[in-house]
């Protein structure tokens, strides 16, 4: 076992540390001194009366320090916030530049009806008409901030039960049944039945088109005691609740945190992953599309969507691309690669959750010029494989690394932190399996790349996170794009997706 050094961050002035909490508290963000670095953010807050009211309250807590209670909280491992500003070096406004109000009985009338698909569509609708309405306005909008009521949280998700008013759950199972038959005498849009039951995913989707990103919060959220929507528990102090919104708003309002320091020039990481509708994974169909996330040596990411097509075999449960298809997705990533600047080529990295097959890595060989290196790697979380003990509480160290053969590892990228002095995991933690299936590369390097690419997760503010985003976010990625097929714009930026 060999323990991978955890990789550094770079911050303001040129100043490197691991953990990006120290970095913005101490000297700012990557991107503070440049031309793009957003002095002040314009933002709208769209959302019932209450919603609205408690977001102008957590703005005016947000922009001053929030302390962690060291009588309860290891300090340590959750860091004060100092405030938005001295942490970004950018001003956050108390008051939002304009706020939709959005009726309240509307909203939880629509969390009622028992049409999964109707459910979310009619919620969705709702808080578009507010973003469509921010789209015509004057104000240069580089945020929008959309409050929903918890109400939509519990009732707008896949695996979604709600009552049916006889007392009886109704399980997503059976909305789904019921979806594929609607009333004949009521009101039948069809694209309602061809888009995600997720309001989340759904709303992202739709809003693309107006080409602001959009911040999602629960209202239970802004009383700062945490949230699944922020990646924390109730449990979770304020202070972090803090980090990991203000983290998430000051990256899509256009701000970079951070950069990189283990990024290799000339290098490119590609995360690739399928999703079938939802429509042909009730029908049986093998229809499925493939998603492409391009991350550059600079921590920009980058997303493409491949073409709808037969890739899902019901043999192997596996998706796979055919040569053609393969070769014209990468191309797509390797020509946008190209105009974004990029240094000149001599890595190209592919990340897949599952197998890649002979025929699509001679597709994505193809697309690729001969002087490049093309190197395709599974990534994923064995949850089944090895698990490593230490004598005493703490469990195996972040970055222990372990080659079982010239081609496949186990990497640890959850375990005990020494900058922390902690671990900040549940469970004993699972490694992730690395396979180099196509081309040669140094297994130890690519593992380092792994756990660097572990760190750009701007949805959060954590020293490393369990999944590199090249995969990580694949699904995200996945489903807000196929799950909503009728969507007329896909942006690229990966500030949208998330």
């Amino acid at each position: 076992m060999y323990i991978l050094p955890e990789p550094d961050l770079e911050f303001r002035y040129g100043q490197r540390v691991c953990d990006p909490r120290d970095g913005l508290a101490l000297f700012g963000p990557f991107d503070a001194d440049t031309p793009a670095h957003p002095h002040s953010i314009v933002y709208g807050v769209i959302g019932t009366r209450i919603g609205i009211d408690a977001f102008r309250a957590w703005s005016k807590r947000f922009v001053r320090p929030v302390l962690t209670d060291a009588r309860n909280y290891d300090v340590m491992n959750w860091p004060h916030f100092p405030g938005f500003e001295a942490a970004f070096d950018c001003q956050w406004p108390e008051e939002p530049a304009w706020a939709c109000e959005l009726d309240r009985d509307s909203i939880l009338l629509s969390a009622r009806d028992l049409d999964a698909h109707k459910r979310a569509a009619q919620l969705v609708d709702l808080y578009l008409g507010g973003i469509k309405a921010a789209s015509n306005r004057d104000e240069a909008f580089q945020l929008l901030v959309c409050v929903v009521p918890d109400k939509i949280w519990e009732n707008c998700r896949p695996l979604s039960e709600i009552h049916d008013g006889t007392g009886f759950k109704v399980s997503a199972e059976e909305q789904a049944r019921r979806a594929e038959g609607p009333d004949l005498f009521g009101s039948y849009d069809p694209d309602e039945y061809r888009r995600s039951v997720d309001f989340r995913r759904q709303l992202k989707a739709r809003a693309m088109e107006h080409g602001v990103p959009l911040q999602i919060i629960k209202e239970s959220t802004l009383n700062l005691e945490g949230g699944e929507d922020t990646g924390l528990t109730k449990d979770s102090p304020k202070s972090a609740v803090a980090w990991f919104l203000s983290n998430a708003i000051y990256y899509k309002s256009g701000g970079k945190p951070w950069r990189l320091c283990t990024a290799r020039e000339g290098v490119c990481y590609v995360g690739f992953a399928f999703r079938r509708t939802e429509s042909a994974v009730r029908t049986g169909a093998r229809t499925a599309c493939c998603a492409a996330q391009l991350f550059l040596d600079t921590g920009d990411g980058i997303v493409f969507k491949g073409e709808l097509g037969p890739w899902y075999s019901k043999e192997t449960r596996e998706c796979h691309l055919n040569g053609q298809a393969a070769r014209e997705l990468l191309a797509g990533v390797l020509a946008t690669y190209q105009e974004l600047g990029g240094k000149p080529l001599s890595e190209v990295f592919l990340h897949s959750r599952s197998e890649i097959s002979e025929e699509e890595y001679e597709g994505y060989r193809s697309a690729c010029p001969s002087s490049v290196s093309l190197i395709g790697i599974r990534v994923r979380h064995d949850d089944d494989g090895i698990k490593v003990f230490r004598p005493g509480r703490n469990p195996v160290l972040r970055g222990a690394f372990v080659r079982m053969s010239e081609t496949t590892c186990y990497l640890w990228s959850m375990g005990f932190k020494p900058r922390l002095e902690t671990y900040d995991g549940w469970d004993v933690p699972f490694p992730l399996r690395i396979d180099v299936q196509h081309g040669k590369a140094d297994l130890k390097q690519v593992a380092q790349d792994i756990l660097g690419l572990t760190k750009l997760n701007y949805n959060t503010c954590r020293l490393g996170g369990a999944q590199p985003v090249t995969v990580g976010f694949s699904n995200a990625v996945g489903e807000i794009l196929v799950t909503n097929p009728t969507v007329k714009v896909c942006r690229p930026q990966f500030k949208f997706y998330i």
